[in-house]
């Protein structure tokens, strides 16, 4: 989506790379954290249009994360997306009360499916 600022927070960098990617060639400005503390940072100073959180990372969890961008209103503006590994029913329902907008399943998407799931919210919210 032209013009639109994305931040990928994960530390794999193989997904991270595979992310990057596909977000840059659909027209998003890509921005990448490799740990929860990095991505609270980034997020404040970058103020973007979207986030993409792993839960699973060193240092911060992405629940962490979430719940300090939520403290700070980095995250009023930005969609959320919760991008993990952990499926557990409770796993969803706890990021989704702590303000995700989505809940996505890495294992159950291909990384363009990302792409086009979070560009549907984005027509959804214009």
């Amino acid at each position: 989506m032209k013009g639109k600022k994305v931040l990928i927070v994960d530390d794999d960098e193989f997904l991270l790379d595979m992310y990057v990617l596909k977000f840059r060639e659909a027209g998003f400005e890509v921005e990448i954290a490799r740990n929860g503390e990095e991505a609270v940072e980034k997020a404040e100073s970058l103020n973007p249009d979207i986030i993409l959180l792993d839960v699973v990372m060193p240092k911060t969890d992405g629940f962490d994360v979430l719940r300090a961008l939520k403290k700070k209103n980095v995250a009023q503006k930005a969609l959320l997306f919760l991008l993990t590994n952990l499926g557990q029913k409770e796993d969803i329902e706890r990021g989704m009360k702590l303000g995700a907008n989505d809940y996505i399943v890495k294992a159950h998407f291909t990384p363009s499916e990302v792409v086009a799931k979070v560009n549907s919210y984005i027509e959804k919210t214009k």
